[in-house]
C-alpha cells in the first residue's frame, strides 16, 4: 500500500507510520516541515501548509492507495482534499472528533454516529468556550465537505470520531499530569470530586484501527466512533494510575471555583475536568467491523510503565503551583 499522512506526526500518526512500516508499506507525510522530523529515508517527505497553493504542487502526478489526515480543521480543508485527491486516492480516512457531538443542541452521552444530525448550538461569547465551540464546528464543516464529495461523485471517504487520546506520546501531557502528581505522594486535588464519567482512546488503538480499515469499501461514506469501552469516573481513573503507581496519594475533591478563588487553573491540575469531553458510543466500530479496543487497565499500565521508565527532564505545566495545591488540600482534608 502506498500510503500518505497528512500532519499529526508527533502522536497518533507517527504510532500509524510505524505500524505501517512495519507491515511493510510505503509512506509518506506531508506536513510544513516546522516541527523535528521523527523519521529516517525510509518515509519520504513533503512539506506544504495544506491551505495555501503548495498543497497542489506537492500532491501533483501522485496517487496514493490511502491517505490518512490528521489535520483537517475546516470546510475548506474537506473540499481541497477531496477536489486534489479525486480519483487519485483509494480510501481517504478523515480523523475527525467527539466535539462535533458536543456542539450540537441536545446530543446526548453517549453519543452514537446518528446524533450527529441536527442543528448547533449557539455562538458563545466567552474567549474560551468560543474556540471550543469553533474546533467542533469547524470539524462539523470539514466532515461535511468530504460526505458532500462523496454523495456527489463517490469520493472513497470514511471519517474516524476520536474522544481524548491517551498515550505515551500525548505532548499535551494530560496523563503525565496525574502521574507527576501522584509520584510525589502528597494528595492530589480533583475538581469538583472527578465524580463524572469519562471514555477515552488510546493512541496506538486509533493507529490500528485505522491501519485495519484502510481499503475496506464497506466503510467509505461512513462515520464510526472509536473509543475504549470502559466508563470510570475521573476519580476512578486517577486511583487506577495511583494504584498501578504505587502512590499513597489520598484524592481530595475541591470546588472548581474555590480553586480559581485560589488562582488555580482546574484545567492544569485535572486536564479531565473539562467541559467539552466527549464520551462516544463506539458500537458501530465494534459490531460493523470488529474492532475491540484493548481493556484500559493495559494500554494504562503501559503509559505508566512508559513514564517510570523514560522520566522527562521537566515538570508538567501547572506544577508551579503545587506548594499552593497542597495547601489547600491540607485545608480540605483535615
Amino acid at each position: 500500500m502506498r500510503a500518505l499522512l497528512i500532519g499529526g506526526t508527533r502522536f497518533v500518526g507517527y504510532l500509524l507510520a510505524r505500524r505501517l512500516l512495519a507491515g511493510g508499506h510505503e509512506v509518506t507525510v506531508l506536513n510544513r516541515g516546522t516541527l523535528a522530523d521523527p523519521f529516517g529515508p525510509e518515509v519520504e517527505k513533503l512539506r506544504a501548509d495544506r491551505t495555501g497553493p503548495a498543497l497542489g504542487e506537492a500532491l501533483r502526478g501522485r496517487s496514493f492507495d490511502a491517505v490518512f489526515d490528521f489535520a483537517g480543521y475546516t470546510a475548506e480543508d474537506g473540499r481541497r482534499a477531496a477536489e486534489l485527491l479525486d480519483g487519485r486516492v483509494g480510501h481517504y480516512l478523515a480523523v475527525s472528533t467527539g466535539q462535533v457531538y458536543l456542539v450540537r443542541e441536545g446530543a446526548p452521552r453517549p453519543a452514537r454516529e446518528a446524533d450527529y444530525d441536527g442543528p448547533v448550538m449557539a455562538r458563545p461569547a466567552e474567549a474560551e468556550e468560543l474556540a471550543e465551540w469553533e474546533y467542533g464546528v469547524g470539524k462539523r464543516g470539514y466532515e461535511d465537505a468530504l460526505r458532500a464529495a462523496h454523495a456527489a461523485r463517490g469520493f472513497p471517504v470514511t471519517v474516524v470520531r476520536i474522544p481524548m487520546v491517551n498515550g505515551e506520546r500525548d505532548y499535551y501531557r494530560r496523563i503525565e499530569r496525574y502521574l507527576w502528581r501522584l509520584g510525589q505522594g502528597g494528595p492530589v486535588l480533583l475538581p469538583d470530586g472527578g465524580g463524572h464519567a469519562t471514555r477515552h482512546v488510546y493512541g496506538g488503538e486509533v493507529a490500528r484501527f485505522l491501519a485495519l480499515a484502510a481499503g475496506r469499501p464497506e466503510t467509505f461514506g461512513q462515520a464510526y466512533n472509536l473509543a475504549q469501552e470502559e466508563t470510570p469516573t475521573l476519580r476512578e481513573l486517577v486511583a487506577a494510575l495511583r494504584d498501578l503507581l504505587g502512590s499513597a496519594s489520598p484524592l481530595a475533591a475541591a470546588p472548581a471555583e474555590l480553586l480559581r478563588a485560589r488562582g488555580l487553573d482546574p484545567l492544569l491540575l485535572s486536564p479531565f475536568s473539562g467541559a467539552w469531553m466527549s464520551f462516544l458510543d463506539p458500537s458501530r466500530a465494534r459490531d460493523a467491523l470488529g474492532f475491540r479496543h484493548e481493556p484500559l487497565a493495559s494500554y494504562l499500565g503501559r503509559i505508566v510503565a512508559s513514564w517510570l521508565a523514560h522520566p522527562p527532564e521537566d515538570a508538567p505545566p501547572g506544577a508551579e503551583r503545587r506548594g499552593d495545591e497542597l495547601a489547600l488540600a491540607a485545608e480540605l482534608l483535615g
